[in-house]
């Protein structure tokens, strides 16, 4: 029993370690994408400005709730689960 508390608690930390870096590589991806997108829609204002920033700001206020944030999330769940599942299959059966 210890031994799988150790186990549970070192997969825990790789994925934080893993969910952590994943959450930023996506919204970084998403503030490039709306970046992107503001330089397209403004030709003439392209570049570092105060409204482009302000407009990639409030663009990523929702983005917590989209459904590709909110996957990163089983980053965290998954892999416990098959693990709690695998060791309940071989030691009960």
């Amino acid at each position: 029993m210890i031994a799988l508390l150790r186990l549970i608690g070192l997969v825990l930390v790789i994925e934080l370690i893993f969910y952590v870096l994943l959450s930023i590589y996506i919204r970084s991806t998403r503030r490039e994408a709306l970046e992107k997108e503001w330089d397209r829609r403004h030709p003439s204002a392209a570049g570092n400005s105060a409204p482009r920033r302000e407009f990639v700001r409030r663009s990523m206020v929702g983005f917590g709730k989209t459904l590709r944030a909110r996957l990163v999330g089983l980053v965290l769940v998954l892999p416990l689960v098959v693990i709690v599942m695998i060791v309940i299959l071989v030691n009960y059966d």
